[in-house]
């Protein structure tokens, strides 16, 4: 169990695709997402393996929801610096959270 002020420190939030890369560098694969939060954060970019269920022409302009406090992380040769979240099915599929209806970017999760 976790308390709600461990939960207030994970920084969620909905943030607007803008440009999907290829990422053939990727040990698994995925793509670069670059990803506006709005004027507070700015633009931030994130690798995500999404590539099974998601074409990039899918995801341009799709809203999702990701963590944007975690430290930036390498990944090859891209710093990931957001975690854009979904769901994991059984074969490894990611379904990406997304708010039901659009939202001013940036705003909290919680």
């Amino acid at each position: 169990m976790i308390s709600w002020d461990d939960f207030t420190k994970v920084d969620i939030r909905v943030g607007t695709i803008l440009e999907v890369n290829d990422f053939p560098k990727a040990v698994n694969p995925a793509y670069q997402l670059t990803i506006d939060f709005g004027k507070d954060l700015g633009v931030m970019k994130s690798s995500a393996q999404i590539t099974k269920i998601y074409s990039k022409n899918d995801l341009v302009g799709k809203q999702v929801v990701a963590v944007v406090n975690f430290p930036p992380k390498q990944i090859a040769n891209f710093l990931s610096e957001c975690l854009v979240m979904g769901v994991v099915g059984d074969n490894k599929e990611v379904v990406l959270l997304e708010p039901q209806r659009k939202v001013e970017n940036g705003k909290r999760i919680g």
